[in-house]
Protein backbone atom coordinates (compact mmCIF):
# COMPACT_ATOMS: atom_id res chain seq x y z
CA UNK A 1 0.00 0.00 0.00
CA UNK A 2 0.88 3.75 -0.75
CA UNK A 3 0.83 6.82 1.67
CA UNK A 4 -0.91 9.59 1.62
CA UNK A 5 1.90 11.58 -0.19
CA UNK A 6 2.74 8.40 -2.68
CA UNK A 7 -1.22 8.44 -3.31
CA UNK A 8 -1.27 12.17 -4.16
CA UNK A 9 1.54 11.91 -6.61
CA UNK A 10 -0.16 8.74 -8.26
CA UNK A 11 -3.22 10.66 -8.66
CA UNK A 12 -1.16 14.23 -10.04
CA UNK A 13 0.32 11.89 -12.25
CA UNK A 14 -2.82 10.29 -13.65
CA UNK A 15 -4.56 13.29 -14.00
CA UNK A 16 -1.88 14.91 -15.99
CA UNK A 17 -1.67 11.55 -18.06
CA UNK A 18 -5.09 11.44 -18.60
CA UNK A 19 -5.12 15.24 -20.27
CA UNK A 20 -2.18 14.65 -22.23
CA UNK A 21 -3.99 11.35 -23.68
CA UNK A 22 -7.21 13.27 -24.31
CA UNK A 23 -5.51 16.14 -25.92
CA UNK A 24 -4.15 13.12 -28.38
CA UNK A 25 -7.14 11.86 -29.11
CA UNK A 26 -8.17 14.83 -30.27
CA UNK A 27 -5.21 15.69 -32.47
CA UNK A 28 -4.59 11.86 -33.97
CA UNK A 29 -7.81 10.83 -35.88
CA UNK A 30 -6.51 7.62 -35.47
CA UNK A 31 -8.31 6.88 -32.14
CA UNK A 32 -11.58 8.23 -33.33
CA UNK A 33 -12.06 5.16 -35.67
CA UNK A 34 -11.05 2.28 -33.22
CA UNK A 35 -13.46 2.76 -30.25
CA UNK A 36 -12.83 0.02 -28.42
CA UNK A 37 -9.08 0.00 -28.61
CA UNK A 38 -9.86 3.44 -26.53
CA UNK A 39 -11.60 1.36 -23.79
CA UNK A 40 -8.85 -1.21 -23.75
CA UNK A 41 -6.13 1.84 -23.48
CA UNK A 42 -8.13 3.46 -20.68
CA UNK A 43 -8.37 -0.04 -18.96
CA UNK A 44 -5.10 -0.50 -19.34
CA UNK A 45 -4.28 2.92 -18.42
CA UNK A 46 -6.44 2.87 -15.26
CA UNK A 47 -5.01 -0.67 -14.23
CA UNK A 48 -1.50 0.61 -14.30
CA UNK A 49 -2.06 3.04 -11.62
CA UNK A 50 -4.48 1.04 -9.58
CA UNK A 51 -1.53 -1.78 -9.07
CA UNK A 52 1.00 1.25 -8.19
CA UNK A 53 -1.60 2.09 -5.41
CA UNK A 54 -1.57 -1.23 -4.27
CA UNK A 55 2.07 -1.28 -4.11
CA UNK A 56 3.17 -3.05 -7.43
CA UNK A 57 6.27 -2.04 -9.17
CA UNK A 58 5.63 -1.88 -12.84
CA UNK A 59 8.37 -2.86 -15.19
CA UNK A 60 6.91 -3.14 -18.53
CA UNK A 61 3.51 -2.26 -20.12
CA UNK A 62 2.55 -4.25 -23.58
CA UNK A 63 5.39 -6.49 -24.00
CA UNK A 64 5.86 -8.40 -26.97
CA UNK A 65 8.15 -10.92 -28.06
CA UNK A 66 9.04 -10.45 -32.20
CA UNK A 67 7.96 -14.41 -32.46
CA UNK A 68 4.88 -14.52 -30.57
CA UNK A 69 1.24 -13.47 -31.13
CA UNK A 70 -0.14 -10.94 -28.60
CA UNK A 71 1.74 -8.77 -25.83
CA UNK A 72 1.86 -8.98 -22.33
CA UNK A 73 -0.37 -5.66 -20.81
CA UNK A 74 1.38 -5.21 -17.71
CA UNK A 75 4.71 -6.47 -16.01
CA UNK A 76 5.23 -5.72 -12.84
CA UNK A 77 6.54 -7.14 -9.15
CA UNK A 78 4.88 -7.53 -6.87
CA UNK A 79 7.29 -8.10 -3.88
CA UNK A 80 9.78 -11.32 -5.03
CA UNK A 81 7.19 -12.70 -7.27
CA UNK A 82 6.88 -11.29 -11.07
CA UNK A 83 3.25 -10.79 -11.90
CA UNK A 84 2.40 -11.15 -15.30
CA UNK A 85 -0.83 -9.51 -15.68
CA UNK A 86 -4.21 -9.37 -18.00
CA UNK A 87 -6.08 -6.50 -18.22
CA UNK A 88 -10.00 -6.79 -18.62
CA UNK A 89 -12.09 -3.99 -19.42
CA UNK A 90 -16.02 -3.85 -19.17
CA UNK A 91 -18.08 -1.00 -19.41
CA UNK A 92 -21.02 -2.22 -17.45
CA UNK A 93 -21.45 -4.67 -14.94
CA UNK A 94 -23.71 -6.65 -16.57
CA UNK A 95 -21.40 -8.01 -19.01
CA UNK A 96 -19.55 -11.33 -19.15
CA UNK A 97 -17.00 -11.15 -16.11
CA UNK A 98 -13.15 -10.36 -16.85
CA UNK A 99 -11.79 -13.61 -16.06
CA UNK A 100 -14.15 -15.80 -17.98
CA UNK A 101 -12.91 -13.97 -21.32
CA UNK A 102 -9.20 -15.14 -20.27
CA UNK A 103 -9.70 -18.36 -21.63
CA UNK A 104 -7.29 -21.22 -22.60
CA UNK A 105 -6.16 -20.15 -26.15
CA UNK A 106 -5.11 -16.47 -23.94
CA UNK A 107 -3.83 -18.85 -21.13
CA UNK A 108 -1.65 -20.90 -23.41
CA UNK A 109 -0.28 -17.96 -25.30
CA UNK A 110 0.62 -15.46 -21.92
CA UNK A 111 2.25 -18.62 -20.63
CA UNK A 112 4.51 -18.30 -23.67
CA UNK A 113 4.93 -14.90 -23.56
CA UNK A 114 5.88 -15.32 -20.22
CA UNK A 115 8.66 -17.85 -21.07
CA UNK A 116 9.82 -15.68 -23.66
CA UNK A 117 10.02 -12.66 -20.77
CA UNK A 118 11.61 -14.83 -18.35
CA UNK A 119 14.76 -15.66 -21.29
CA UNK A 120 15.38 -12.06 -21.44
CA UNK A 121 16.76 -11.99 -17.77
CA UNK A 122 20.05 -13.22 -17.16
CA UNK A 123 20.15 -17.19 -17.05
CA UNK A 124 21.06 -17.30 -13.15
CA UNK A 125 18.33 -14.97 -12.10
CA UNK A 126 15.92 -15.89 -14.36
CA UNK A 127 15.53 -19.26 -13.42
CA UNK A 128 14.77 -19.32 -9.87
CA UNK A 129 11.92 -15.93 -10.49
CA UNK A 130 8.50 -17.27 -9.67
CA UNK A 131 5.99 -16.13 -11.73
CA UNK A 132 2.65 -15.20 -11.29
CA UNK A 133 -0.55 -14.64 -13.32
CA UNK A 134 -3.18 -11.99 -12.33
CA UNK A 135 -6.16 -10.54 -14.02
CA UNK A 136 -7.35 -7.22 -13.30
CA UNK A 137 -10.66 -6.02 -14.23
CA UNK A 138 -11.39 -2.36 -14.87
CA UNK A 139 -15.20 -1.35 -14.86
CA UNK A 140 -15.30 2.01 -16.92
CA UNK A 141 -18.50 3.04 -15.47
CA UNK A 142 -19.64 7.04 -16.10
CA UNK A 143 -17.05 8.81 -14.22
CA UNK A 144 -15.92 5.86 -11.94
CA UNK A 145 -13.36 3.48 -12.77
CA UNK A 146 -13.35 0.21 -10.59
CA UNK A 147 -10.81 -2.07 -10.38
CA UNK A 148 -10.88 -5.84 -8.84
CA UNK A 149 -7.78 -7.38 -8.82
CA UNK A 150 -7.84 -11.25 -8.88
CA UNK A 151 -3.89 -12.90 -7.71
CA UNK A 152 -2.69 -16.17 -9.08
CA UNK A 153 -5.35 -16.37 -11.69
CA UNK A 154 -3.67 -19.66 -13.42
CA UNK A 155 -0.28 -20.99 -13.18
CA UNK A 156 2.68 -21.33 -15.52
CA UNK A 157 2.18 -24.84 -16.51
CA UNK A 158 -1.08 -26.92 -17.16
CA UNK A 159 -1.21 -31.01 -18.58
CA UNK A 160 -1.98 -29.37 -21.98
CA UNK A 161 0.91 -27.02 -22.05
CA UNK A 162 3.22 -29.88 -21.25
CA UNK A 163 2.19 -32.04 -23.64
CA UNK A 164 2.25 -29.72 -26.56
CA UNK A 165 5.81 -28.56 -25.42
CA UNK A 166 7.15 -31.77 -26.09
CA UNK A 167 5.53 -32.18 -29.24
Amino acid sequence: MTSPIQSAWLAAQRTCLLQLRHLGQRIHPRYANAPHLLIGERGEFEALFYLRRQGYLVVERRWHAPNLRGDIDLIAWDGPQLAIIEVKTRTARDQTPALSAVDDTKRRNLRDLARAYRRTIPRQAGAAIPIRFDVVSIYLLGHTVECELLKAAFSISAPYDREQDTQ
